[in-house]
């Protein structure tokens, strides 16, 4: 999606009129739920905000893509770096690394 998109969903479903990189859609209808086997959500990409964070960062695009689809499942499992505590989210980013790591090694250096 590109920024006006993504401004569009951030601005209509998070009251926040910017774009974003990444929002993501759980299919869980409250904390106490279990997750869907099968469909955990949608996650939304804007691929013009994740261009420019890889131009910044010094990465391929194909990298930021990952790391953002990645980041994106994580809050679809319930990892939260927002609304949690600052464990949750060092708890959250620690994983990211550890999950992106393996993607590299697996993915996107073969």
């Amino acid at each position: 999606m590109d920024d006006a998109g993504i401004q569009n969903i951030n601005r209509d479903y998070l009251q926040r009129d910017r774009p974003t990189n990444v929002i993501s859609f759980s299919m869980r209808e409250g904390e106490d739920e279990p997750l869907h086997p099968e469909l955990l959500g949608d996650v939304v990409i804007s691929t013009e905000t994740a261009a420019r964070d890889a131009v910044e960062a010094g990465v391929p695009f194909e990298h930021e893509l990952y790391f953002l689809l990645l980041h994106g499942i994580l809050h679809l499992l319930g990892f939260d770096h927002e609304r949690g505590t600052e464990e949750e989210a060092v708890t959250m980013e620690n994983r990211e690394r550890e999950l992106f790591a393996l993607i590299q090694r697996h993915f996107l250096e073969t």
